[in-house]
C-alpha cells in the first residue's frame, strides 16, 4: 500500500494542475498554485528530495492530469523469459519503459524490446494491465499505469543498449535481483502463468 502522505500529495498535485488547466479566475489560479506549491512541500519534508528537483520532475506538467504509461515486453525462449540489466540500478526488468506519443503500445513494446535487448520481435497479444499502487512497489510520485505485452522474436541477436548492461533468458525459479521500480518478482512469475496457460484473460489492476 502506498504510504498515506505520498497518496496525498499526489493527489493535491492532480487536482491543482487539472484546475489551473481549466480555470480563469484569477483567484482560483492563486488557490490552486497553493495547493500545488503544498504538494511539492509535502514531498520535499517526507524525502531528501530538493524542492527544486521536485518541482521540475512532478510539479511543472500542464493539462489534465492523468496516469503514466509503462509498457513492458513479455518474450519467451524455451520456457525462460527475456530480462535486461539496467544500468541505473544495476538489477534486471522486462525490457520496457514509459510511453511515447506518437506511438502505439505495441510499437512501443517493439522499440523498448529491440533498444534494450538486441531482438527484433512482433507483438503478440496484451497480457496485463496493472496499476502499480497494488503491486508493492517501492513509493515514486507517479500514478502509474502498467502494460504487459506479449512478444516473439522475429530476429536480432542478444545485445545490450544504451540503458541496459546485459541481456538474458531466465527461468521463473532462478531470477535474478529484479528492479522492484519497473517489475516486482511477482508479476514476472504471473507472465509465466500465460505461457502455461496460453487462454488465460487479460488481467487488469
Amino acid at each position: 500500500m502506498e504510504l498515506r502522505w505520498l497518496e496525498w500529495a499526489k493527489q493535491m498535485q492532480a487536482l491543482a494542475q487539472t484546475g489551473l488547466t481549466y480555470t480563469k479566475d484569477i483567484y482560483d489560479i492563486e488557490r490552486y498554485e497553493a495547493l500545488r506549491e503544498l504538494s511539492v512541500e509535502i514531498l520535499a519534508s517526507y524525502t531528501s528530495v530538493s524542492k527544486e528537483k521536485i518541482e521540475l520532475a512532478f510539479a511543472s506538467e500542464r493539462g489534465y492530469a492523468t496516469p503514466k504509461s509503462d509498457i513492458r515486453g513479455v518474450v519467451f525462449h524455451a520456457n525462460k523469459i527475456l530480462l535486461v540489466r539496467e544500468n541505473m540500478d544495476g538489477a534486471w526488468s522486462l525490457p520496457g519503459g514509459w510511453a511515447d506519443i506518437g506511438l502505439s503500445p505495441s510499437e512501443i513494446a517493439v522499440k523498448e524490446v529491440k533498444e534494450e535487448s538486441g531482438f527484433d520481435v512482433t507483438p503478440v497479444r496484451l497480457l496485463a494491465v496493472l496499476d502499480k499502487k497494488f503491486h508493492n512497489h517501492p513509493p515514486e510520485p507517479y500514478h502509474v499505469y502498467k502494460l504487459f505485452i506479449q512478444c516473439e522474436i522475429v530476429g536480432g541477436t542478444a545485445e545490450s543498449g544504451i540503458e541496459t548492461s546485459a541481456v538474458g533468458f531466465f527461468e521463473r525459479d532462478r531470477l535474478p535481483e529484479l528492479s522492484l521500480q519497473r517489475n516486482t518478482p511477482e508479476q514476472v512469475r504471473l507472465m509465466f502463468e500465460f505461457l502455461d496457460h496460453p487462454d488465460k484473460p487479460v488481467i487488469l489492476d
